[in-house]
């Protein structure tokens, strides 16, 4: 694959990776103390969530304000230099996120660079840095910040600008506000007048200009010296769909970290392939995760569930129809000042041209058309030239949907196919936004079938894969991007991985599920029993008999998200009360009704024992295929977290030490065990990872099972574990093992293959020649 050709061949590459999530709670000097239990678990190389100073108390990091150091709440340049030298002690390697999209803004002094824009304007030393259109801001910078009916909260104090507690600079030899280069507006008006780029539509988070020489350089200082100094060995590149031009960005910056490992968050759609030109071992390993849930989930499944989900709705979800409107809305609505941006663009080429053909050209119907684009777009975008047949299926489906329009698109399609053009460049950086904002963060929430599937990188509307397709999928992953990452869970995840475990079970048991869902509906009933379901499923998801003290907050803060980013019952910005009441009674009911506590006990009874088969098998499969697998922090045991920030809790790590130690119990120390085992294989005998071929199964139930040899190490996983407790369980069933005398390093036992042997302790098993 090109990506292999980007650097030179002794370049080092993780065997894994285990993700920390470093904050001023949880600092560099913290996760030193770590890393020797990380070791011990098997883990190669450690990896941290963004570095660089962010804004003050920020507990993620990707609201970066300045790009030359460490930030001090995280440890500071002291913390990743004790880091790294234990790190290197320890044989392990450093890979870091980095956010070279976006920096923030909330806190205006905070940001050096920020600050001395809106002080001095396009005359700053940093104005080239930000994407702002400063004509359409008549010369300043929109912030959208007041309140309703609150303009007369912004005053002038102490030689700046304030708004209650926020600050904003004055203008050197200036008095009154009028006179800035900077307008305070109405936080609504970021919908049509905002004039700077933003990270998707978050107003605090505004985008720089990376594809500038000078910005790239300035924004990459303090990276740079960790390379220079030897203290970090490889970069997570956040959101890259966000650049301008991200082969480019990839290109500047192996160039930058001597072809350094690299690994982009790029989603991709089903049957989209990651640009093979692209300086990256590949992906963070959403697209790995999506095939792997759906090669534990019964397609037996999809018709009954299908048929409840139509059940609980008015009219039965049209998926594609769904997804277009919602990013129809997106462009009609957060996202609309990019599109009129991008609209503003497409005028000055056509006065460029001066083509009298085209003159007059209405720039509504131009907005229109556009908005349309976006919500018809199929992936998340191009990279002209790479990708040109996905604006040519969006040209063709605004076309048909729109052909009211097709006046207009015959102007844009020449406009949006040309690579240098900067209508067509914009365009690809918005295509992305729109599809996260109208997909990931509001139809996910709005079909809830079976919600396991509702995950990022995936197409909810795919229920399941067979074990032939899974196979030649990692076949083709082991040939293209065999060093591309591996995840089940991460910071962005909706739902954890055991959470998806377990709601998978329920594509085996969809008459149990329904009629489980039926009485709690009328024992804690909500004004929406489609958003109910999404609900229920996410509680037998997180909940367990001996729950965690905090499951009540952590289960209403799920459900005040959930239902504010569906967006059809009540949002973040106008709520509705009594809808929310209800929502929130249905989940006190969790713990206050013995009657509901009663359906989840009986319900989770039914489905524990195949939950756990479906979660060992998830993590054996995630640390064995082809590509570099990742633990997201505490996932060695349970990971039942739900979608930010529940995510990013605190990990116990000394628990978990002691777990693995011996010293301690945890009803989730199989699942510790498999992760362990199977990730100090891979760094041990790395040997045995470097191919990828099937192993068969011969006997009645030789469909649930899923086996497959890296090269010297055989994976066996059991697959739909309900149906085969119905079949009778393993009998006579026996793998094709290659010749030679195979040993479970699980266990500890030799094999002849026979599965109702191999699997009698764990529903997996990890084999290796014993010779």
């Amino acid at each position: 694959m090109a990506s292999s050709d980007q650097r030179s061949p002794d370049q080092r590459r993780p065997h894994s990776t285990y993700r920390l999530q470093v904050s001023q709670d949880f600092t560099l000097h913290e996760a030193v103390g770590v890393l020797p239990y990380l070791h011990d678990l098997g883990v190669d190389w450690v990896y941290l969530s963004p570095l660089l100073a962010s804004e003050p108390g920020s507990t993620h990091g990707y609201d970066v304000v300045a790009f030359d150091h460490v930030d001090p709440e995280r440890g500071g340049e002291e913390g990743l230099a004790a880091l790294s030298a234990e790190a290197r002690r320890l044989g392990m390697g450093v890979l870091v996120d980095i956010v070279p999209n976006h920096v923030g803004v909330a806190t205006p002094s905070e940001d050096p660079w920020w600050w001395d824009v809106l002080r001095l304007g396009r005359a700053s030393e940093h104005a080239s840095a930000f994407d702002v259109d400063w004509a359409a801001g008549d010369g300043r910078i929109v912030i959208p910040v007041i309140g309703d009916d609150d303009e007369g909260s912004i005053r002038i104090e102490k030689g700046e600008v304030r708004y209650h507690d926020q600050r904003f600079p004055l203008a050197p030899g200036t008095t009154t506000l009028e006179e800035q280069h900077y307008e305070l507006v109405h936080w609504k008006a970021a919908d049509e007048d905002l004039n700077y780029r933003r990270f998707f539509a978050v107003n605090t988070l505004a985008a720089v200009r990376v594809e500038d020489p000078e910005v790239f350089a300035e924004t990459h200082v303090e990276i740079k010296r960790w390379f220079d100094e030897g203290l970090v060995d490889g970069l997570r590149v956040d959101h890259p769909d966000g650049l301008r031009d991200p082969k480019r960005y990839l290109d500047d910056l192996a160039a930058l970290t001597g072809g350094a490992y690299v690994l982009v968050e790029k989603i991709l759609e089903p049957g989209e392939e990651l640009p093979a030109e692209w300086a990256t071992a590949g992906t963070t390993g959403y697209d790995a995760l999506a095939l792997i849930d759906r090669l534990l989930t019964d397609p037996a499944g999809e018709a009954p569930l299908t048929a409840l989900e139509n059940r609980l709705r008015p009219e039965p979800v049209d998926w594609p129809r769904v997804v277009h409107d919602n990013k129809r809305a997106v462009a009609d609505g957060i996202l609309h000042s990019e599109v009129l941006r991008i609209t503003r663009e497409v005028a000055k080429v056509q006065e460029t041209k001066q083509d009298t053909e085209h003159e007059g050209v209405d720039e509504d119907a131009v907005a229109d058309a556009i908005a349309e684009l976006l919500a018809c777009f199929p992936v998340y975008r191009s990279y002209l030239p790479e990708g040109r047949e996905h604006l040519d299926q969006a040209f063709f489906a605004a076309r048909t949907a729109r052909p009211d329009l097709g006046a207009t698109y015959d102007v844009l399609e020449p406009v949006l196919n040309d690579e240098w053009s900067q209508p067509a460049r914009r365009f690809q950086q918005t295509s992305g936004m729109v599809m996260a904002k109208g997909v990931e963060d509001c139809s996910f929430y709005r079909w809830s079938r079976l919600t396991s599937l509702n995950e990022v990188g995936a197409d909810p509307s795919i229920f399941a894969i067979g074990v032939d397709a899974f196979h030649d999928a990692m076949a083709a992953r082991q040939r293209d991007w065999p060093d591309a990452m591996v995840t089940l869970s991460t910071h962005d995840t909706k739902r954890g991985e055991d959470v998806r475990a377990r709601i998978t079970v329920l594509a085996e048991e969809p008459r149990e599920w329904e009629a489980a869902l039926d009485e709690l509906l009328r024992l804690a009933p909500v004004p929406d029993p489609g958003f109910g379901s999404l609900l229920w499923q996410a509680v037998l998801g997180a909940w367990r008999p001996d729950h965690e003290p905090d499951l009540r907050e952590r289960l209403h803060g799920y459900a005040e998200k959930a239902m504010r980013e569906a967006g059809d019952r009540t949002t973040w910005t106008e709520p509705d009360e009594a809808y929310e009441a209800a929502v929130h009674a249905a989940v006190d009911a969790v713990f206050d009704s013995e009657d509901v506590r009663g359906v989840l006990v009986g319900l989770g009874a039914r489905i524990d024992a195949a939950a756990q088969a479906n979660s060992l098998a998830a993590k054996l499969l995630a640390i064995t295929i082809p590509g570099v697998p990742d633990v997201y922090q505490g996932s060695e045991l349970w990971e039942t977290s739900l979608v930010d920030p529940d995510n990013r809790r605190p990990v116990d790590f000394a628990h978990r030490t002691a777990v693995l130690a011996g010293t301690a119990e945890d009803d989730a120390a199989a699942k510790l065990h498999v992760t362990c085992t199977a990730l100090t294989l891979r760094r041990d005998r790395p040997e045995l990872f470097t191919g990828y071929t099937p192993v068969g199964a011969t006997g009645t139930t030789a469909d649930h099972a899923v086996a497959y040899d890296r090269g010297g190490a055989i994976t066996v996983v059991t697959r739909l574990p309900v149906g085969l407790a119905t079949d009778g369980g393993w009998g006579e069933t026996v793998l094709d093992l290659p010749d030679g005398t195979w040993h479970d390093v699980l266990t500890g036992l030799d094999t002849d293959g026979r599965l109702a042997d191999l699997l009698a302790a764990h529903p997996v098993a990890l084999l290796v020649r014993k010779d």
